[in-house]
C-alpha cells in the first residue's frame, strides 16, 4: 500500500497539503485538507517532499509567499476544479469496503456527506432516522463549494428503512429568497444494492442523491388591504385561527371498505371504489388544511386498482412533494406515504 494513515500528502490539482486519515480501499483514501475531510483517488495525490525540495532549490533566498487557498481566488478567475461546477446540493454516500472470510469485497459502512456545489453557504438541520425514529441529529453550516462529513451508517442498517431530513437556510439571508427550505430522502434497499454493484463495475467512488438545484425564491402572496375592506363593512376573519374550527386530521387513513361501511357486501366494485376515493379526498383535504408534513393511505394490495387510482390523483396535485409505496412492517406493500410541500 503506497499510503498509510498519517502520511502527509499534496493534492495535485490544487497544490494543497494535507494528510491521510483513513485508507478506504486499494484505490481510495480519506484525506483532510485545512480541516475538511473528503475522499480522493490515490492518483490524485502525491507525497509533498519533491515539491518542497524543488521550491527550496529554485528560490532559496526568498521567503515563501503566503499560500492562496481555493476559496480566496477571485470568482472571475477560478482555478480549474471539478468540485466548483455549480450543480446543486447533494447527499453523498461513500461505501467503505472490506474483505470477508471468503476474501470477497463487501461494504462495511456508508460514510454520509453533504456536498454543496453552489456559490452559497447554508445553515442546515440534519436528521437521520430508522423506521421513523431519530438516529442522528446535527446542526451546522456547509460553505460554498465544500463537502461536509455528517456521520457513518453501518451497512446492515440499510434494511431498517433509513431516511434523511434536512432543513436548509441561507447563511447570509437574502431578501427575495425563502427563509428556509426542507427536503427529505428515503433509501430503497434494493435500489441501493443495485447502485453499489454499478459503482463497483464503473469504478466510481460515491453514490449521490440530488437534494435541490438552486435555493428557492420566497413565495410572495398578493394580499389585499384588509383594513380598507373592514372599513367598508366587510367581515374580515383571522385566517391563522381557521384550523381551530376544522375537524381533526389523521396521519394514517385506512380505506378498506369494511372500515367505511357495513353494507359493503351488497355494493358493486364501482360503488366500492367510489366510496373509497371519496374518503381519500376527505382526509387528503384535511391534511392539507392542517398543513401536515405527511399522510399514510392504507389501500391494501388486492388487484392494485385503488392504489393506481390514488397514485394517478397524486401525480397531478401541486402540494404533493413526492409519494412512495414501499414495504412497511406495519402495512406490507399495502400503503402509500404522501409527503407535502407548502
Amino acid at each position: 500500500m503506497k499510503y498509510q494513515v498519517g502520511d502527509e500528502i499534496i493534492v495535485l490539482h490544487s497544490n494543497e497539503e494535507g494528510k491521510v486519515i483513513e485508507v478506504m480501499n486499494d484505490k481510495m483514501v480519506l484525506i483532510e485538507v485545512r480541516g475538511v475531510k473528503f475522499p480522493a483517488y490515490m492518483d490524485q495525490i502525491d507525497f509533498p517532499y519533491f515539491k518542497r525540495f524543488t521550491e527550496k532549490k529554485l528560490v532559496p533566498e526568498k521567503k515563501q509567499a503566503p499560500k492562496t487557498y481555493i476559496d480566496q481566488v477571485p470568482k472571475e478567475k477560478p482555478q480549474p476544479n471539478q468540485i466548483q461546477v455549480a450543480n446543486g446540493v447533494w447527499l453523498t454516500l461513500v461505501p467503505k469496503f472490506a474483505l470477508d472470510d471468503f476474501n470477497d469485497e463487501v461494504v462495511e459502512l456508508l460514510k454520509i456527506y453533504l456536498v454543496n456545489r453552489t456559490d452559497k453557504a447554508y445553515r442546515f438541520v440534519y436528521k437521520q432516522q430508522f423506521f421513523n425514529e431519530t438516529n442522528f441529529e446535527l446542526e451546522n453550516e456547509v460553505l460554498a463549494f465544500h463537502d461536509f462529513y455528517l456521520h457513518d451508517i453501518p451497512f446492515e442498517a440499510v434494511n431498517d428503512s433509513p431516511s434523511f431530513s434536512i432543513d436548509f437556510s441561507l447563511a447570509k439571508p437574502e431578501k427575495r429568497k425563502a427563509s428556509h427550505f426542507e427536503t427529505q430522502l428515503k433509501l430503497k434497499t434494493k435500489q441501493l444494492f443495485r447502485k453499489i454493484e454499478e459503482l463497483k463495475e464503473k469504478n466510481e467512488p460515491v453514490i449521490s442523491y440530488p437534494l435541490f438545484d438552486t435555493y428557492p425564491d420566497q413565495v410572495e402572496d398578493d394580499k389585499p388591504e384588509w383594513s380598507s375592506l373592514a372599513a367598508k363593512g366587510y367581515k374580515v376573519y383571522d385566517a391563522s385561527k381557521v384550523r381551530q374550527h376544522l375537524p381533526p386530521a389523521r396521519s394514517v387513513v385506512d380505506l378498506h371498505i369494511e372500515k367505511l361501511t357495513n353494507d359493503w357486501k351488497q355494493l358493486s366494485n364501482f360503488e366500492i371504489i367510489t366510496i373509497q376515493l371519496k374518503e381519500f379526498e376527505k382526509w387528503y383535504e384535511l391534511a392539507i388544511a392542517h398543513r401536515q408534513p405527511s399522510l399514510i393511505i392504507i389501500h391494501g394490495v388486492g388487484t392494485g386498482k385503488l392504489r393506481d387510482e390514488i397514485h394517478d390523483l397524486l401525480k397531478s396535485r401541486r402540494e404533493v412533494k413526492h409519494f412512495i409505496n414501499q414495504y412497511d412492517p406495519r402495512f406490507g406493500y399495502g400503503a402509500t406515504e404522501i409527503f407535502f410541500q407548502y
